[in-house]
């Protein structure tokens, strides 16, 4: 069989691909884009839009049982129509990922293979019949959610951040196994639709990698709505019970029995049927694709981009895994992943934004440092929307003056954070932060006052 000659091969259409496709077509250059199910990837079809639609039905939800607290009556009580959550998610979805293909049909010179590609030598790969080669190959192939081999889990029917959003009703009792950023998302979302709900997290507390006071905020927060958690489980199994079913966990304990269960324990790179071995592409032990601080792999010619390189998880570091590979190119702008603050939210309500380092991140570095806090309560725009739970913290290096990390847990969060992570890409130091003026009434207006009360960090 003769191969199809590209000047480049895109293997995945997720948040990475097909803005690079567009890139090296507007540079005149030929490209294969290669997608085995749904173009937008996660972020479009099983993550960020249709659960943050879902989150939004469910804050909608909450607020109309809150009316009462602002003076507003209801004529009767607060009802929820899943279908009708489902098909708004759903149109949200289908819009996005319509226009992302549309989009693609209209390149001049990119062509959409729609199958499983895998590699037969480090410049050509398979799809389906058809062989295609290229001097140039770029991985964007995502992940999808880990099943640990727990007793009993292949026998419950259970469910990952993808099926749930395939679930057409409302799961009258939804066990939760994982006390992370997915699972907490759907715990909240759920129980505001009216489902009892259980998490079970196996570490001490959830939210591991965030501080321990950012980890007991979220617990209070999500315990005041009626949610059981259950943190430092072993021995996690699952047994069908009748129609329902039996989560054990943590010997004496009861188990808890729910109509469904949502496994929340992870992500695995999409690299494990690739035929990366026949390129020459090396993995590292957890299977993500090996790349230097430009997104090269081991192999000349062959990059990395988004969830299957392990150097980000998110739909923003996805797309800026785009930016430099297309910088490096065709810019001759030598952008790195290196440069990159960390930087991301949680989405329940009210929701975390972080970025940089946390504080048990600068303990371990160190360095000294100085930490500046405010509750919700002190906070004049919570107070006024009735939406108290929660804090904001800064920390900065003592001696440079330079920002370290912020967390802003409360409303507004997630966009709240960004007025200190521009000024961190900035280098500017927290003093700049102190002397601006900020709009008032806004929950971000208070971050130029905790910058002029820090302390020493104990």
């Amino acid at each position: 069989m003769t191969a199809k000659t590209f000047d480049a091969i895109i293997i995945g259409a997720g948040q990475a691909g097909p803005s690079l496709a567009g890139r090296l077509n507007a540079a005149g250059m030929s490209v294969a884009l290669i997608e085995r199910k749904l173009v937008g990837g996660t972020c479009v079809n099983t993550g960020c839009m249709p659960t943050k639609t879902m989150v939004a039905s469910a804050y909608a939800a909450h607020l109309a049982r809150r009316a009462a607290d602002y003076g507003v009556t209801l004529g009767g009580p607060v009802g929820v129509d899943y279908k009708a959550i489902k098909a708004r998610k759903d149109k949200v979805s289908n819009d996005a990922r319509t226009g992302l293909e549309t989009w693609i049909a209209g390149m001049d010179k990119c062509t959409l293979y729609r199958g499983h590609a895998r590699f037969e030598s480090a410049n050509t790969v398979r799809v389906g019949d058809d062989l295609l080669t290229a001097g140039k190959i770029f991985l964007n192939t995502g992940g999808r959610a880990s099943v640990p081999d727990l007793p009993g889990v292949h026998e419950i029917g259970y469910l990952t951040n993808s099926s749930m959003m395939d679930l057409d009703v409302l799961p009258r009792h939804l066990v939760v196994v994982g006390g992370s950023y997915i699972s907490l998302e759907f715990a909240q979302m759920f129980r505001r639709f009216g489902s009892e709900v259980t998490v079970i997290e196996k570490s001490p507390r959830l939210t591991g990698r965030e501080d321990e006071d950012v980890s007991a905020t979220i617990l209070s927060i999500l315990e005041n709505e009626g949610i059981a958690v259950h943190v430092g489980a072993d021995d996690i199994a699952f047994a069908r019970q009748g129609k329902d079913i039996a989560v054990t966990f943590s010997a004496g304990k009861p188990p808890a029995v729910g109509s469904h269960v949502l496994l929340a324990l992870g992500r695995t790179p999409n690299t494990d049927d690739l035929g990366l071995d026949k390129a020459g592409v090396e993995v590292d032990r957890r299977g993500f694709v090996t790349v230097d601080d430009q997104l090269r792999t081991s192999v000349p010619g062959i990059w990395a981009m988004g969830d299957c390189n392990g150097k980000g998880a998110f739909t923003h570091t996805s797309y800026n895994d785009y930016e430099i590979v297309a910088a490096n190119l065709l810019d001759n702008d030598p952008r790195k992943v290196s440069d990159r603050i960390e930087a991301y939210a949680l989405y329940i309500d009210p929701p975390l934004g972080r970025c940089g380092m946390t504080e048990a991140a600068v303990k371990k570095s160190g360095r000294r440092a100085l930490v500046g806090q405010r509750p919700m309560t002190r906070v004049g725009r919570a107070v006024e929307k009735g939406e108290t739970q929660g804090f904001m913290k800064i920390l900065v290096d003592a001696d440079t003056r330079e920002i370290l990390g912020c967390s802003v847990l409360g409303p507004g969060g997630d966009e709240a954070v960004h007025c200190v992570l521009d000024l961190m890409y900035a280098k500017a130091p927290v003093d700049t932060l102190a002397r601006a003026v900020h709009i008032h009434p806004n929950v971000s207006e208070l971050l130029p006052t905790i910058a002029q009360e820090l302390k020493p960090l104990a």
